[in-house]
């Protein structure tokens, strides 16, 4: 019961991280927040555990940001802990950095960076007078890696993760932490969804640790961070892939040759 009693509000939360992070929160003993487009997708999950509830929120209406965190405070009173899961990309249209539109980038970077900001501003403010708190960014490896294609979701991760070193520094003088998590590939629907088999396998190729990461296993992290264990622990950015990035860039082929095990 590592949140035991702690209040929690996690975007996008009713499916693949988002999800996870909910029922990972559920059960360390959190009052858990869901805030969610689907209003009615969201309360059947929530209507499955004993604590949870949903606030409305819109990734694509600004001012709903500040909306979701008052009907927190609203009905429990207080704010503990933010995890900023949401954010988007267009694969077919976020291209290279020469054939991507700029609008197509403007708006994705527009849309991914002012979900973090606008949600932990509005949290923050709360956190503060109640004696701090714990904001968790959900990143990626892409803002950290640059990669070949996905040019404007990469630019808003890189962002959100300084964004992150940027909050901890100017909110530790009120006891607010913030952190990030960066997934790497996860199995998630998304992932399903978007990317093709081959380029899965590939990508696989270079995680040494071989396999994608699990949803829960994310979750996992963002419990770290939200509890008391890291009450010391502020201004980092936690990669959880399975190594990816850590070894040379021709890891993938030459672990293939390699018959030494």
């Amino acid at each position: 019961m590592r949140l035991k009693d702690k209040v929690v509000l996690i975007t996008a939360s009713t499916r693949g991280i988002g999800l996870a992070c909910v029922k990972a929160c559920a059960m360390e003993g959190a009052r858990v927040y869901m805030a969610a487009r689907n209003m009615q997708q969201a309360q059947e999950i929530a209507n499955t555990f004993t604590d949870v509830k949903c606030v409305y929120n819109d990734a694509t209406k600004p001012e709903t940001f500040a909306s979701a965190v008052k009907n927190v405070i609203s009905d429990a009173g207080r704010i503990d802990v933010l995890v900023n899961n949401f954010g988007t990309s267009n694969p077919g249209k976020d291209l290279d950095f020469m054939a991507t539109d700029p609008q197509v980038f403007l708006d994705t970077v527009n849309l991914n960076l002012r979900s973090v900001f606008m949600a932990s501003q509005a949290a923050a403010k709360y956190m503060a007078r109640s004696g701090g708190g714990s904001i968790i960014n959900i990143s990626s490896v892409g803002g950290s890696v640059p990669d070949i294609s996905q040019v404007a979701y990469g630019t808003s991760k890189a962002a959100i993760n300084y964004l992150t070193k940027l909050i901890a520094v100017q909110e530790a003088k009120n006891h607010i932490r913030c952190n990030a998590v960066l997934p790497g590939m996860t199995a998630t629907e998304a992932v399903e969804n978007n990317l093709s088999e081959d380029f899965r396998s590939l990508f696989l190729r270079h995680i040494p640790l071989g396999r994608m990461g699990l949803p829960e296993e994310i979750a996992q992290a963002v419990v770290y961070f939200a509890s008391d264990a890291a009450a010391y622990t502020t201004g980092q950015i936690l990669s959880v892939s399975g190594g990816f990035g850590l070894a040379t860039p021709v890891y993938g082929d030459l672990a293939k040759k390699d018959n030494r095990r």
